[in-house]
C-alpha cells in the first residue's frame, strides 16, 4: 500500500498546544509482588495465603494464569476492591481461569477483516488497536490475546502477534477506500458500502497514551474525513484522574479545530461498585435528599466530560459470572449512569475467548438478567440491548420465551430469538432473525447447533470471507 500521509497545517496547529499531564497510577504489575509480599502493607490482603499457594503451584506450567492473561491493578481500583467482591473478582487472578482453556484465539474471526496491521474494518466503522495494555487488567478481557501478546494464526497460515495500528498505514487505507467510494458514485465497487466514516480507538486502552499521542490520532483521522471518533476506555474505572483538565483542554481544542467531527467516550463500568461511594460498612452513600453519591474522583471526571455538550459519554459492558450477573446491580448501574449524564449503550454476552467457560454467563440467563434489571427503569434509562458477537456481525439476543410456538417442532421448551444488528459488507442480513430451541446451559452459539428451528440470518450456515489481509493490496481496496 502506498503511504501518502503528511500532516496538514491545521493538524500541526492543533498539536502545537497539546499539554501532557503527569499521572501517578501506582500500578502493581504481575503476581510476583504479591507472591513475594513486596506490595504496600494494606495491599497484602488482596490475595489470601491459600490463594497465593495455589497460584504459585501453577507458575511456569500450562495452567499458569499469567500466561493466559497478565495481572495488573491500580491503587485507585484496589481501594474500591477492598469493599467489593465483584471488583476483586474482576482483577484477581484465580486458578479456575485455566481449568478449561477451550476457546478461540481470534474470536469472531476478527483478523479476517484486518486490511492493515492493527485495524479491523468490518462495518462502516474501523476499529484500531492503538495500544496493547491498560492501567489494570480485567480477567475476562475480550482482547486477552493482544494484552498477553500471544501469537495468533492468521487466515493465510502465518502465525504472529497482533500488531498495533500506525497513523500512516491507517490514513492511507482510509483515503484509498473512500476514494474508491467517491469514484464509484457513493458506494464501494466491491462491497457496496458507503464511506468509512467512523473510527473506534481501542486496544488495550487508548487512555494510557499521553495526550499528544491521542491528539495525533484525532487530528489525522479528522483530516482523513472521518466523521465520528469513539475512544473506548476503562480508565474511568481504573484511574479516573486521567480525565483531567489537560485532557479536556485537548478535547476542547480539537472541537474548536474540527467542530464537524463527532466525539464519543465509551467507558466500561461492569458494576456500580466501580463508581458509587460506600461507607465503612459497605453500603452505598446517599446525600440528604437520598441520592446515591459517586466516588469523588470518578464523579469529577464524569462532570468534566458531560459539561461539554458536543461530547457523549456511553457505557457498555459484558455480563460476567461472579461480577455483574445480578439484576439489581445492573439496574442500579443503568439508572445511576444515566442520572449522571451518560448513556447506556450495549450489554454483551461474553465472547468465546480462551477460557471463556470460567467467565461467561449462559446466554439465556444473561437475557433474563438484563430484562429483569430493566423492570422499573424509565424509557430513557433502558436503551441498552443484549448483544453477542457472531462471525457475521453484532447480533442481538432479542427474546427468550418459555412457551412453545404452536406447530413449530423443537419449540416445546421455548425458543431464543437472535437478530442481526450489524452485518459486514452490504449489511444484507441486518434485521434477519434466527430461532433456536432453548438450551439453558448454552454459553455460545455452538450450544444451539442441534436445535436450530429457523435461520434466515444464516448464523448456522455460513462460510468465512476471503481475508482482507491477503487481498488488501489488490485494486480496488477490499472491504468485507
Amino acid at each position: 500500500m502506498e503511504l501518502t500521509y503528511t500532516q496538514t497545517d491545521r493538524e500541526r496547529t492543533f498539536l502545537a498546544n497539546v499539554e501532557d499531564g503527569r499521572h501517578e497510577r501506582n500500578i502493581i504489575n504481575g503476581l510476583a509482588p504479591f507472591l513475594e509480599t513486596n506490595v504496600p502493607e494494606d495491599m497484602k490482603g488482596l490475595y489470601t495465603g491459600e490463594e497465593l499457594v495455589q497460584l504459585r503451584v501453577l507458575k511456569g506450567g500450562e495452567r499458569d494464569v499469567e500466561k493466559r492473561m497478565p495481572v495488573k491493578i491500580t491503587r485507585h481500583y484496589f481501594d474500591l476492591a477492598k469493599q467489593s467482591a465483584p471488583i476483586r473478582r474482576l482483577v484477581k487472578a484465580d486458578p479456575s481461569e485455566t481449568y478449561d482453556l477451550a476457546g478461540s484465539e481470534d474470536p469472531g474471526f476478527q483478523m479476517d477483516y484486518s486490511p492493515v496491521e492493527g485495524m479491523l474494518h468490518k462495518y462502516e466503522m474501523g476499529l484500531l488497536y492503538v495500544v496493547s495494555t491498560c492501567s489494570a487488567h480485567c480477567r475476562f478481557c475480550y482482547r486477552e490475546e493482544l494484552i498477553a501478546r500471544k501469537e495468533v494464526k492468521r487466515q493465510d497460515g502465518t502465525v504472529a502477534k497482533k500488531g498495533l495500528a500506525n497513523i500512516p498505514e491507517v490514513i492511507s487505507y482510509i483515503n484509498q477506500f473512500n476514494k474508491a467510494v467517491r469514484d464509484n458514485g457513493g458506494r464501494h465497487p466491491v462491497c457496496g458500502r458507503e464511506k468509512l466514516r467512523e473510527i473506534l480507538m481501542s486496544g488495550g486502552d487508548p487512555m494510557v497514551l499521553n495526550n499528544s499521542k491521542i491528539a495525533a490520532w484525532l487530528g489525522a483521522l479528522a483530516e482523513a474525513g472521518i466523521e465520528s471518533i469513539r475512544i473506548g476506555t476503562k480508565e474511568m474505572a481504573f484511574y479516573p484522574e486521567r480525565f483531567d483538565d489537560a485532557f479536556c483542554a485537548m478535547l476542547d481544542r480539537f472541537h474548536e479545530m474540527y467542530p464537524e467531527v463527532g466525539l464519543h467516550i465509551v467507558v466500561h463500568f461492569e458494576h456500580p461498585d466501580e463508581f458509587l461511594a460506600k461507607d465503612p460498612e459497605g453500603h452505598y452513600l446517599r446525600n440528604g435528599q437520598g441520592f446515591l453519591q459517586w466516588v469523588p474522583a470518578t464523579g469529577a471526571a464524569m462532570r468534566r466530560l458531560n459539561k461539554r455538550g458536543w461530547l457523549s459519554v456511553e457505557n457498555q459492558t459484558p455480563i460476567i459470572k461472579g461480577i455483574n450477573d445480578d439484576a439489581d446491580a445492573l439496574r442500579i448501574l443503568q439508572r445511576e449512569f444515566k442520572r449522571a449524564g451518560g448513556e447506556n449503550h450495549y450489554f454483551f454476552c461474553g465472547r468465546d475467548i480462551v477460557a471463556y467457560r470460567a467467565f461467561n454467563v449462559p446466554i439465556e440467563r444473561a437475557w433474563h438478567l438484563l430484562n429483569e434489571s430493566q423492570k422499573g427503569l424509565s424509557g430513557v434509562e433502558n436503551h441498552a440491548r443484549l448483544s453477542i458477537t457472531h462471525y457475521k456481525g453484532k447480533t442481538e439476543v432479542n427474546a427468550v420465551t418459555s412457551e412453545p410456538i404452536p406447530g413449530l417442532k423443537g419449540s416445546e421448551n421455548g425458543v431464543v430469538i437472535f437478530k442481526i444488528l450489524r452485518n459486514q459488507g452490504l449489511a444484507a442480513d441486518r434485521g434477519k432473525v434466527c430461532i433456536v430451541g432453548r438450551n439453558p446451559n448454552a454459553l455460545w452459539f455452538d450450544g444451539y447447533n442441534d436445535r436450530v428451528l429457523f435461520d434466515e440470518a444464516g448464523l448456522y450456515d455460513y462460510s468465512r470471507v476471503k481475508s482482507a489481509r491477503i487481498t488488501h493490496a489488490a485494486p480496488p481496496p477490499v472491504c468485507r
